[in-house]
């Protein structure tokens, strides 16, 4: 035992400084680049690739139990004990990461375009134009197209890439016949300005009602004259909307409002446009609360899938009714009455649902144009309220006041980490990956909700960089002095098992190291 503690004492001896300097400049550089590596993997993926390979792979070795999926069932289902509950839960989490065609889209050719010319800076991401393309097909084109030469160009037209393609494409089709979804594409890339795009949109109503009635009076003829009726209705339902929000960008409100309720009376089972969420809009415009309270009224169920419009809309009633007298110190010394509790508690409500969207109506974060698509709760969904409704709440006296007093608070309700919500499902892991696609990251900073921690093995990966650099550089410096420091810290570390190891070898006869030796 006693040789091999001199044999060990003599290797340290004969180690020189240039060792100390290779050995720590080596544990520095394999810690840089795992390091460099978890950073990275983190900011991809959002965790810890460490953490990630010891709870997937070394956890079950060990003979742990994944909790974290019974848990989260469990919580997103709390009103509900039973199964059942718990596969609802996880279908509206779901249904949540959806993406949704943003209600309140702006026209390409005479609003992202124009945005594009003064700035150069593109508006639209690849993939929302890409998602949009989709929709045109899906609701522009059906299978019989092939049978009306100009819906087959148009067919074709929706898939072009190509914008300056697309609209060569609606122009040939419009040479052969009145086509009204090659006026919708012309009315919505091609025109640059809102009155033309109006007028573009007119020629298309026409058409578009020559189509509708044909189709109407042929639709039970067969499933191909049914798929053709359910295109013509999608194509009317497009026009007569894209011409109210047309009004509305004009001035004419009042005008607009009566087209929405029109058509939404006209086609009650169409909910898939969100055309409440124009009404709405148009509405506060007019400053007419009572008609939003109505419809808010049809809306805010829960059977119906929520949004940013319907839940700060509906905070935005409660709070006018109380912001112009709100004071954050007589609350505090009277405590909060019964109008202003419930204000408070649309405000937690919707910050809850969104909570994206107070820097924006604050103007604690810089808005940009709206995207074509929103993810419902994320920061895409947020940046389109806020730019339609920013000024509804600077309107209402108080309003922007009452929030800024009150919505961090809902943060201390909700539980962290968010294994539950307090008012409705957890909030959606995925949201910050389609943020990303949806918005212009390279202008716009993404917000990210909740926060993300650093992981614990990025932050030992760090330290352990900056430490054994630094050693590295000191052994580099002061070869000697190092040297010294690095045999007492051995023998320091040694001592309690040199310590050990004596006691034990007074204690056992020394015939009984022998005999262990040999076998």
């Amino acid at each position: 035992m006693f040789g091999t503690e001199s044999s060990l004492s003599m290797f340290l001896n004969t180690l020189t400084p240039k060792f100390y300097v290779a050995l720590t400049g080596t544990s520095s550089l394999i810690s840089g680049l795992i390091l460099i590596f978890e950073w990275w993997y983190f900011r991809k993926y959002g965790t810890s690739f460490i953490e990630q390979v010891s709870v997937s792979h070394l956890r079950p070795l060990l003979g742990g139990v994944d909790t974290a999926a019974p848990n989260n069932n469990s919580s997103s289902s709390s009103n509900s004990s039973s199964s059942n509950g718990e596969t609802d839960s996880s279908r509206q989490s779901v249904s949540e990461c959806k993406v949704w065609r943003n209600p309140l889209n702006l026209f390409r050719g005479a609003e992202y375009n124009r945005y594009t010319w003064v700035t150069g800076r593109e508006p639209l991401t690849y993939y929302d134009m890409n998602l949009s393309a989709q929709d045109h097909q899906t609701f522009f084109t059906c299978d019989s197209d092939h049978l009306r030469p100009a819906d087959a160009i148009m067919q074709k037209a929706w898939r072009e890439r190509n914008p300056q393609a697309r609209i060569s494409a609606a122009h040939e089709a419009l040479e052969l016949e009145d086509c009204a979804t090659a006026y919708i594409l012309l009315a919505e890339e091609e025109a640059t300005t809102i009155m033309e795009a109006e007028r573009l949109f007119k020629q298309a109503l026409k058409a578009g009602e020559l189509c509708y009635r044909r189709s109407q009076t042929l639709q039970h003829h067969g499933t191909q004259y049914e798929a053709q009726h359910r295109r013509d209705t999608n194509v009317l339902v497009y026009i007569k909307r894209r011409l109210a929000m047309c009004s509305r960008k004009l001035g004419r409100t009042r005008e607009a409002v009566k087209m929405m309720r029109d058509l939404m009376k006209e086609f009650p089972l169409l909910s898939m446009f969100n055309i409440h969420e124009n009404l709405l809009e148009s509405l506060l415009e007019l400053q007419n609360y009572a008609d939003v309270q109505a419809v808010l009224a049809k809306y805010d169920d829960i059977s119906l899938p929520k949004s940013a419009t319907i839940c700060y809309t509906a905070a935005l009633l409660k709070a006018r009714a109380v912001s112009d007298k709100f004071s954050p110190e007589a609350a505090s010394r009277r405590g909060l009455s019964t109008a202003e509790m419930n204000a408070v508690e649309a405000i937690h409500r919707a910050v809850e649902f969104n909570p994206h969207v107070p820097k924006y109506l604050l103007e604690m974060k810089s808005l940009i144009l709206p995207p074509e698509h929103i993810l419902k709760r994320g920061d895409s969904e947020a940046i389109a309220y806020a730019f339609f409704h920013l000024q509804h709440w600077k309107r209402v006296e108080g309003a922007l006041n009452l929030l800024h007093c009150t919505w961090e608070g809902t943060f201390r309700m909700i539980p962290y980490p968010l294994e539950k919500g307090h008012l409705f499902y957890p909030y959606p892991i995925c949201t910050e990956t389609a943020d990303r696609e949806l918005l212009p990251t390279v202008f716009h900073e993404v917000s990210v909700y909740p926060k993300k921690e650093l992981p614990f093995f990025i932050l030992f990966t760090a330290g352990l960089c900056s430490f054994t650099a630094m050693l590295a550089l000191l052994t580099h410096q002061f070869p000697e002095l190092m040297g010294v420091f690095a045999k007492a810290f051995l023998s320091t570390l040694f001592a309690p098992l040199n310590f050990i190891m004596e006691k034990v070898e007074s204690i056992l006869p020394s015939s009984l190291w022998h005999q262990l030796t040999r076998i």
